[in-house]
């Protein structure tokens, strides 16, 4: 199944799944149970609502090769990361954190504001060789978070190799899978990372909102969030002010009033996403991205080895060339390091082709 047909009717050449992702069809339909429930049903909205959190969790864990019961909704990456960050006991009074400078700058903001001190791999570094950050992983270091994508330079970071390189340290890794989960396969059990941080946007095509994190569930209680509500209680609906306890899975990371039209939507399309197979996805991937590659050389500037590609081709080019390719109805972004271009399935080869010609000079 290639799976173009399941994404809808899009003008032009869609090349921004590492930013929003191009919605799948049905998405509208899949929310009608949430208004049903809300306006027919109101007094049950609630079961109905936490039925549709619990269907997410489990099209996720799926997807990811997991246990429902390790994922925990989260309204962002941000936000899982400050659950994470609040619920490490033990650490020094300003313990430290190793990330790259690649790295999406938010959760960079959120671990100086909670209190670590931030060290960073420069980006003149190749962050997919793991000498480098053996190099850096000094004793000192507490938490390690791994980017498995880097978004600007389209790189593949060796995931496994770095946690265990943290474990060897002895500290905490936490890795962010918002750039490549749907178009990389992921198994987050063989990583051996203590958790794993995610969104539904981007390659999943499920819309803004839908944040989540994982926890590895044979040390889960290890962790105590600060960050609390009544649906980090084992008991939500038992309702004592005086007795509140830490649900025994990841579902103690989620806190107060949740979000859940966002996961209804995302459910939806993660089960689009696995119908089509991860695996197409990323061949697909590669293969249009292998065409640009043997069109414009050395002028592709992420990495040419599949090993440590990512979804994302970044072609050295201008900002006035971005302009152009949208003139004609052909959607990428500009970085610095030039113009980022995410095929999807729903991108064939001749729209390939029409990238090229519009690249060449």
């Amino acid at each position: 199944m290639s799976g173009h047909d399941r994404f809808v009717e899009h003008d032009g050449v869609y090349l921004l799944s590492h930013s929003i992702g191009l919605a799948v069809r049905g998405t509208r339909d899949a929310t009608t149970g949430y208004f049903d429930a809300w306006e027919l049903d109101t007094a049950e909205a609630w079961p109905h609502w936490l039925e549709s959190i619990d269907a997410f969790r489990a099209s996720l864990a799926r997807l990811l090769g997991t246990d429902a019961r390790a994922i925990c909704p989260q309204s962002n990456v941000s936000s899982g990361l400050t659950k994470i960050l609040g619920s490490i006991g033990g650490l020094a009074e300003r313990p430290t954190m190793l990330l790259t400078e690649e790295t999406f700058p938010s959760l960079g903001y959120v671990a100086e504001h909670v209190g670590f001190e931030v060290r960073y791999i420069d980006r003149s570094c190749d962050a997919t060789d793991p000498a480098v950050w053996r190099e850096h992983l000094t004793t000192d270091v507490d938490v390690v978070l791994v980017t498995h994508v880097h978004s600007n330079t389209g790189e593949l970071v060796p995931v496994r190799d770095v946690v265990g390189l943290a474990h060897q340290r002895g500290a905490i890794a936490i890795v962010d899978v918002a750039q490549s989960v749907g178009v990389i396969p992921i198994d987050v059990g063989r990583w051996g990372a203590d958790f794993v941080v995610g969104s539904c946007v981007k390659w999943l095509s499920g819309g803004p909102g839908a944040g989540w994190l994982w926890a590895d569930p044979a040390s889960i209680d290890r962790y105590e969030p600060d960050d609390v509500g009544w649906f980090s209680h084992a008991e939500p609906f038992e309702f004592d002010i005086h007795r509140f306890r830490y649900a025994d899975d990841a579902l103690r990371f989620w806190g107060g009033s949740p979000t859940v039209l966002p996961f209804t939507v995302a459910r939806h399309s993660i089960d689009t996403i696995h119908d089509i197979g991860v695996e197409t996805i990323r061949r697909h991937n590669l293969a249009l991205t292998d065409q640009l590659i043997d069109a414009l050389g050395s002028r592709v500037v992420s990495p040419h080895d599949a090993e440590r590609r990512s979804g994302t081709c970044i072609v050295d080019a201008g900002a006035d060339i971005a302009e152009t390719l949208a003139r004609a109805g052909i959607g990428v972004d500009h970085r610095p390091n030039g113009i980022r271009m995410s095929p999807h399935v729903h991108v064939s080869a001749d729209d390939i082709d029409e990238v090229i010609a519009h690249l060449r000079p």
